[in-house]
């Protein structure tokens, strides 16, 4: 899991500098608020399917959770100071579903974040599969991989976590 989070913000890496909204929106979790104990956590989203701690990192895991329409697995990530990130990784059955998911959730973010500007360095084909959202209050990353029939994936991290796994 831990391999899964790395490889996720460093496919969102050179895009963290390509966009900034005037007015930052407010970033948070699933409505949590960065720095949320997993005591208060787990009182409202109830108990997890699966915890891990490694690295001195503390993982929930829950299923069936609904975002934008579509049942996920969640994922949130507690250090000692609290909530530091999560994922959302969507159930969708086929090709078609994928990408309307993506599409929907991305429409989504655009309303809430703003314009994003993809950077150069992604493979021109899959320019239209990720966005990302390099804000004050913390990094939005939306993915999907049709190639490799990968869930279509919404990562988010407070400032503190995407500096301590990016660095600077």
């Amino acid at each position: 899991m831990k391999k899964l989070l790395i490889i996720c913000v460093i496919l969102a890496a050179p895009a963290l500098y390509a966009n900034e909204t005037p007015t930052d929106p407010d970033v948070k979790f699933h409505n949590f608020a960065w720095g949320t104990s997993i005591k208060d956590f787990t009182a409202k989203m109830g108990r997890p399917v699966h915890t891990e701690e490694r690295d001195g990192m503390q993982s929930l895991v829950y299923d069936n959770i609904m975002v934008s329409g579509y049942p996920v697995f969640l994922l949130a990530y507690f250090s000692k100071n609290g909530l530091e990130g999560g994922t959302y990784y969507f159930h969708t059955f086929s090709l078609d579903e994928l990408i309307q998911c993506y599409k929907t959730v991305q429409k989504e973010l655009l309303d809430k974040y703003g314009f994003t500007k993809i950077c150069d360095g992604i493979i021109r084909e899959l320019r239209p599969y990720e966005s990302s959202w390099n804000l004050k209050n913390g990094l939005v990353y939306l993915k999907v991989n049709t190639r490799q029939n990968e869930p279509v994936t919404l990562w988010y991290s407070s400032p503190a976590f995407t500096k301590s796994l990016l660095g600077s």
